[in-house]
């Protein structure tokens, strides 16, 4: 559906910076962080348009994140096209296919975040898509200003596999900014998860 058939049927977004997300996870004790486009943004300096931000969590630190947010918004699990409202601490309670979080402070208000569920623990980040694929917590995450980012790398890894015209040219605008190291560990993440990609040979 087009964009304005969702909005229809599920409510407007408020429009968030990285700024706004660090005020959101003020006081929060899990680990946070700013992916997506933002991310990328933030380490190249390449300004382009963002359509919404990408705030994520631990899917363990869930209890942590109803608390933070408790008497202040409402948390709603979307999946299969549905929205059912977040009343159990236990991750395992969210409906199946449930990866992220809509939250809003009431029904009359527009949404403000969609935050990711990822893998993994405090300690040590985990691709989603394949759990081999790891990175202590410290190295996969970089801050400036007080945010914390999802490093490029790893972020151009989540885009791989859609290939909207967005993501490639997330991926032509950022390419120039990763030195050797960020190169060779996203060229072997692809060579194992979809190794047949285009991008594997521009990173060569």
């Amino acid at each position: 559906m087009d964009d304005a058939e969702f909005t229809r049927l599920y409510g407007q977004w408020e429009r968030r910076d990285p700024r706004d997300v660090r005020a959101f996870f003020d006081g929060y004790p899990g680990v946070w962080w700013v992916a997506g486009g933002w991310a990328l943004q933030a380490f190249t300096g390449v300004e382009r348009h963002h359509e919404d931000i990408d705030p994520g969590i631990l899917r363990d630190d869930l209890p942590l994140l109803r608390e933070h947010v408790r008497g202040r918004m409402d948390l709603w699990a979307p999946f299969s096209g549905a929205l059912r409202p977040v009343m159990s601490d236990d991750p395992d309670a969210l409906p199946e296919g449930s990866q992220q979080l809509w939250c809003r402070r009431s029904a009359a208000d527009p949404w403000e975040y969609d935050i990711l569920l990822g893998p993994g623990t405090p300690d040590q980040w985990q691709y989603k898509r394949d759990p081999r694929i790891r990175m202590p917590m410290h190295e996969a995450l970089w801050e400036r200003d007080g945010v914390r980012y999802l490093q490029p790398e790893i972020q151009l890894l989540y885009k791989a596999r859609g290939l909207r015209d967005k993501d490639q040219a997330d991926f032509d605008a950022t390419l120039d900014f990763l030195d050797e190291r960020r190169r060779r560990w996203l060229s072997d993440a692809l060579e194992r998860t979809l190794p047949e990609h285009p991008w594997i040979r521009r990173l060569a």
